[in-house]
C-alpha cells in the first residue's frame, strides 16, 4: 500500500495540493525535465545521489579468529527468506561499522536475485553482492521506495547480462532518475511514509520475536518439559 501511495505522489504527481486536491489532475503547474513534465518547484537527480550504496565484503576473508565474537553473514538467501539460520556463514564482529548490519536497515540484492527489503533479522555482516542502502540527506522510506520503483527495471538490466549470474552496475544507479519535491511537500509526506515504514518494521521485529519464543517452547511444551494447567487449558478451549 505504502508502495502504491509512494508512486502515487512521487511518479503520477497526484499528491495533494493546498486545497487537498490531486495536484496533476486539478492542473497543477508543470515544467519540462529529464524525466518530461514534473510539478514546478520540483528537480531530479540520481539515484546514487539519493542515497549511498556500500557493497559488502568477501566474508571468507573475514572468519573468526579463536579469541573474537563472531556475528552472522547476511547473503542472497537469508535476504530473501528474512531471517538467519543454521547453514548461515559467520564471520567477525570487529569488521568495519559500515558493514554491519541492524533491524531496520535498507539492503539491495544486486547479484543473482535481485531484492529490495528491510532487514529485521538481527546483527549481521554484509555479503558481497548485497548493498546497504543509507543517506545522510533523505530519510529512510524516500530511498527505499525510489529504489523498489527501479527494482524491475534493474532486473530487466540484470537478465540482459551474458553471464551466469546476472547484475547491475553503478552506472545502472546512475542513470535511474529521482523527481525530488519541494520541502513543503517532502515535509508532508515525510509525516506519513516515516510512520508507514516504522511500523512495518516494528511488525517484523515483533513476529520475529514471536517466532524465536514459539520456538523455543514448542519443543518443551512437546517433551513434556514444561506443562499447562488443565484449568488454563480448558479456560482457553
Amino acid at each position: 500500500m505504502a508502495q502504491a501511495i509512494f508512486k502515487h505522489w512521487f511518479v503520477d504527481f497526484e499528491f495533494p495540493n493546498e486545497e487537498g486536491r490531486s495536484y496533476k489532475s486539478s492542473g497543477g503547474e508543470m515544467v519540462e525535465s529529464e524525466l518530461g513534465l514534473v510539478p514546478k518547484g520540483w528537480s531530479i537527480k540520481s539515484l546514487d545521489k539519493v542515497a549511498d550504496y556500500i557493497n559488502g565484503l568477501a566474508m571468507k576473508k573475514y572468519r573468526p579468529r579463536e579469541d573474537e565474537k563472531s556475528i552472522p553473514v547476511l547473503k542472497i538467501k537469508e535476504l530473501k527468506q528474512g531471517f538467519i539460520d543454521s547453514e548461515s556463514d559467520i564471520c567477525s564482529s570487529n569488521i568495519d561499522s559500515q558493514y554491519r548490519i541492524n533491524n531496520g536497515d535498507v539492503i539491495f540484492s544486486w547479484s543473482g536475485s535481485l531484492v529490495v527489503d528491510i532487514w529485521c533479522g538481527g546483527i549481521c555482516g554484509l555479503n558481497q553482492h548485497l548493498f546497504k542502502v543509507r543517506s545522510t540527506n533523505y530519510d529512510k522510506w524516500f530511498y527505499f521506495y525510489w529504489t523498489k520503483h527501479h527494482l524491475n527495471k534493474f532486473i530487466g538490466i540484470a537478465k540482459d547480462k551474458a553471464t551466469t549470474m546476472g547484475h547491475i552496475k553503478r552506472k545502472d544507479l546512475k542513470d535511474s532518475l529521482v523527481t525530488i519535491p519541494n520541502l513543503a511537500i517532502y515535509k508532508l509526506a515525510n509525516s506519513i511514509f516515516s510512520q508507514l515504514l516504522n511500523k512495518q518494521i516494528k511488525l517484523r521485529e515483533e513476529s520475529r520475536m514471536l517466532i524465536e519464543i514459539r520456538d523455543i517452547l514448542l519443543p518443551k511444551l512437546m517433551s513434556g518439559e514444561i506443562r499447562v494447567p488443565m484449568e488454563v487449558a480448558e479456560q482457553k478451549n
